[in-house]
């Protein structure tokens, strides 16, 4: 994408950890006239409350259309610890993450794809992680955790198929963005190799490169921040 004055981007989760590093580089980088940094905390935009999701896209839906909607939020051990066994199966703790993980992106679609321009590329994106692959599946556990980023991969191909009846230039896609060095990964980055354990910067920054190089042929996928497809 060129600079212009005539394009906006979306960050959702603009105060943790990915998401901060998000915003400044989408502000550094020039191309767009202005960045929405929505989160709880700073402008009380709420994953959990539709009216409050709906509320932002009419704010957004006032100025340049979005070339870039990113859904940079997530949860995995607020309050709970991720399940190592079946026996620790809990029906709150697995609303709990299907609401953050995947309701909350979905609903954020429902209201955010509708805004983003027909005639031109675009890029609906939302984090989504590695333990999400069905295919790649090989340890079990984390059971909240991993069926509720299977299910928002799912949700992303089933928005790519509609989305490309009507936006036929769009790109949705989810993303692996590694292991980085934030509140969401501290409790489990013991053992993680030095070299694998990413500053929020760098992994923004392999994200955004990721992004840059999709097409309408790839929506619907999940990708690392190497660049490779995640299995499905």
């Amino acid at each position: 994408m060129t600079q212009t004055d005539e394009q906006a981007a979306v960050v959702i989760g603009a105060t943790g950890g990915l998401g901060a590093a998000l915003v400044r580089a989408l502000e550094a980088s020039g191309r767009y006239a202005v960045v929405h940094a929505l989160s709880r905390a700073g402008t009380g935009f709420d994953l959990e409350d539709e009216a409050s999701i709906a509320a932002a896209a009419a704010t957004v839906a006032g100025g340049p259309a979005p070339s870039l909607v990113f859904v940079a939020t997530g949860v995995l051990h607020h309050g709970f610890e991720p399940e190592r066994s079946w026996r620790a199966l809990d029906a709150e703790h697995m609303l709990r993450d299907y609401r953050i993980n995947a309701v909350g992106p979905a609903l954020v679609a429902k209201h955010f794809l509708p805004l983003l321009p027909r005639d031109r590329r675009a890029v609906f994106a939302a984090l989504s992680a590695r333990v999400g692959s069905i295919g790649d599946n090989r340890l079990g556990g984390w059971h909240s955790y991993r069926a509720s980023k299977a299910a928002l991969n799912m949700l992303l191909r089933n928005l790519a198929v509609e989305a490309g009846r009507t936006h036929r230039q769009a790109v949705i896609a989810g993303l692996h963005p590694g292991t980085v060095d934030t509140g969401l990964s501290a409790p489990f980055q013991k053992g993680v190799q030095p070299e694998k354990l990413f500053t929020a910067e760098y992994s923004v920054e392999q994200l955004l490169a990721v992004l840059d190089r999709l097409a309408p042929a790839d929506s619907g996928g999940v990708f690392a921040w190497d660049g490779q497809r995640v299995p499905e």
